[in-house]
């Protein structure tokens, strides 16, 4: 049922409407807060994406107004922190968009707190199958991901985390990414070097952390840990940035595909390192919270 129908099928259907979706694993609940009868508080999301108490995800897309694009779109990290931006969640939000009703055209804009990021579907059957994503320039600029320090470019500096010392590259691609090239993912201890480099005192935002292995020129397999979600199967914002980041480095060509855990992205870097990348999404469900959930997490929003 789309958003269009549910609006004419009478309150049971429009009230609490929900969509999930996952984007090579990484899964996001797609919400429009009109439709919603609690606030999206940071308790309320926790248990949202909570994966026993809740409906479970690794965050939530919320539909937004804005006079800066055709959509506003607001991301929040499971554990109610709110996102810059995210790759995989513009795909899965564009992907609602034009499934459920909202638009039915092809190319569009999106406003995120990361920036304004145009959109192009790919259609099959009538339906969204790709979905390429301007993600916005990289810059490897310390004040613009933030870094703490001086001024400088966040090329192949060595820190120490977690009694390990680390070559990383830092960049933005509207939120800030920690890249570490290694010489094999088996040897990564994510769950232990993830959070140190997430709130490391370098980044006074966090950061996204992905270690990255160079398969070739056209290809780079990838670990990540997500700030505020931890380990997860896909990011697009981490694709880009570790495709810039290798671009960076002289160690791929400008278009490669990022291989993570939940698959495969096509990325390009742009000689003016505008960052584009191209993947799918796909809905799990669509439907109503029920009664119980909602009476918790209206207790929740009014925390």
């Amino acid at each position: 049922m789309s958003r269009r129908d549910a609006k004419t099928s009478g309150n049971d259907i429009q009230r609490n409407w929900i969509v999930k979706s996952h984007a090579l694993g990484n899964d996001y609940l797609v919400v429009d807060p009109s439709a919603l009868s609690f606030r999206l508080t940071p308790a309320a999301i926790r248990r949202l994406c909570h994966r026993h108490l809740g409906v479970g995800s690794d965050g939530v897309l919320a539909l937004v107004p804005t006079d800066r694009a055709d959509f506003g779109l607001q991301i929040f990290n499971p554990d109610g922190s709110e996102a810059e931006k995210s790759g995989n969640g513009l795909r899965i939000f564009a992907k609602f968009l034009y499934d459920h009703g909202y638009t039915d055209r092809p190319h569009f804009t999106l406003a995120t707190a990361g920036g304004v990021a145009a959109v192009t579907l790919h259609l099959k059957q009538g339906r969204v199958d790709q979905m390429t994503v301007d993600v916005g320039r990289a810059t490897f600029e310390s004040a613009e991901i933030p870094v703490t320090g001086p001024p400088r470019e966040m090329i192949a500096e060595t820190i120490a985390a977690a009694g390990r010392h680390l070559e990383i590259t830092a960049v933005s691609v509207g939120n800030p990414h920690c890249v570490v090239f290694v010489p094999d993912l088996a040897a990564v201890d994510l769950r232990r070097l993830g959070p140190a480099l997430e709130t490391h005192p370098l980044f006074p935002n966090r950061t996204n952390v992905q270690f990255a292995q160079v398969m070739g020129r056209d290809r780079v397999k990838i670990l990540i840990w997500e700030r505020g979600a931890g380990e997860t199967m896909a990011s697009g914002t981490s694709a880009s940035a570790v495709a810039a980041a290798a671009v960076r480095r002289g160690l791929t060509d400008r278009a490669l595909i990022i291989s993570a855990p939940g698959g495969d992205l096509r990325i390009t870097v742009a000689d003016d390192w505008s960052v584009h990348l191209t993947g799918p999404a796909e809905e799990v469900y669509a439907g109503t919270l029920s009664q119980d959930l909602v009476t918790t997490l209206t207790t929740l929003g009014n925390g």
